[in-house]
């Protein structure tokens, strides 16, 4: 008889959460996983007391997601060595600016079968002007194979249960078959596709047109305008793809973790609202992430930052105006209303007649 697998999450954030939340209430319909899910939770206080005794006595993350019961088989530990302590599966769900800091501790103390999957969405810096994938720069730390989750899934929504599609990126189909049970509710649908660095690349660019949009929406501007943001920003996505990560299929960016994702987090999301407040109110991007966030971390303008490190190390800043002018706006070197003279110049505007004649090549050049 196979021993059941044991689930670590790491991370406790409002996603990490929700995700505990239906992982612990999955398990135990599963003889294949042990029906304990440690979740790793950064000790704080929290109204004198800590955080991990208020998770495991009221079954309720009371800071990142209040309101919402979680399974009391879902057990908060303050220790990254002790909730993955035999670990067979673990999510990744934590800021990605902390995934060194994290995983550190855990070099050389997983099991040599131990698989991951991260749902972060972002990139690392890599020295020479270049940036590595989350999932790239967890299996490079802890050495164990790592898939992907990302989607139009926004945490409060799912931990209410509201109808919501996720894709899996992962190459294996029997390891994508135990995340899909591992994972899949009858109202959080899971697809699983094999074309995993797109995924992942959908996941962390999304982030940053997201608050491009949000600027439009603090300089006033309408819905006409987001669409055109959300139009220019999926065509960039889909260049940065062709250009960085040759292979990627068109299809995957009309999953979830595409086109869905990209709408969604344009019109909801903290990225979107701190965005516009940075229009409306002329405070900084860090002032506003302490205000309006309670704890949790931006991604938006960091993953501008990462991206635009790899764009001008290679001088193709040019070849990706949205993403540049989003950067370039959160640093302060040009106004929001630059937003607006990017997408009216963008060369996506450019007559097809005029495309036709500038490259044989597209968008490769």
């Amino acid at each position: 008889m196979t021993t059941p697998k044991k689930i670590c999450i790491l991370g406790s954030g409002n996603w990490g959460s929700a995700i505990a939340k239906i992982v612990g209430s999955n398990v135990t319909k599963f003889d294949t996983f042990d029906n304990e899910v440690r979740m790793y939770v950064y000790e704080e206080m929290v109204d004198g007391r800590k955080l991990t005794e208020i998770i495991n006595t009221t079954h309720e993350n009371v800071k990142y997601l209040p309101g919402k019961k979680l399974p009391s088989n879902v057990v908060a530990i303050p220790d990254v060595v002790d909730a993955a302590l035999d670990a067979d599966v673990i999510i990744f769900v934590i800021p990605h600016q902390f995934i060194r800091k994290i995983c550190q501790p855990l070099i050389g103390k997983l099991k040599p079968t131990t698989v991951g999957i991260s749902l972060i969405k972002g990139f690392d810096l890599k020295e020479g002007g270049g940036i590595v994938l989350i999932s790239h720069l967890i299996k490079e730390v802890v050495n164990i194979p790592v898939s992907v989750l990302m989607g139009a899934n926004l945490a409060g929504e799912v931990a209410e249960e509201k109808f919501c599609e996720t894709t899996i990126g992962c190459r294996d189909v029997e390891v994508g078959k135990m995340y899909r049970n591992l994972i899949q509710t009858d109202y959080f649908r899971v697809v699983v596709v094999d074309d995993v660095e797109a995924v992942e690349v959908c996941g962390a660019l999304k982030n940053i047109v997201a608050s491009g949009a949000g600027f439009v929406d603090g300089l006033g501007y309408g819905d006409n305008t987001k669409a055109a943001v959300i139009r220019l920003g999926l065509m960039e996505m889909i260049k940065f793809c062709e250009v960085f990560y040759p292979g990627s299929k068109l299809g995957t960016f009309f999953e979830s973790c595409g086109v869905a994702d990209l709408i969604t987090t344009c019109y909801g999301g903290r990225n979107r609202r701190v965005a516009e407040a940075f229009v409306t109110s002329g405070k900084s991007i860090e002032e506003l992430e302490k205000e309006m966030l309670n704890g949790q971390k931006l991604q938006g303008p960091y993953t501008a930052a990462e991206v635009n490190h790899m764009l001008k190390a290679k001088g193709m800043e040019s070849r990706f105006p949205l993403f540049t002018a989003i950067h370039q706006i959160c640093l302060g070197v040009i106004p929001p209303s630059g937003m607006i003279d990017c997408i009216r110049n963008h060369p996506e505007h450019m007559c097809s007649f005029d495309k036709q004649h500038t490259s044989v090549s597209g968008s490769h050049e």
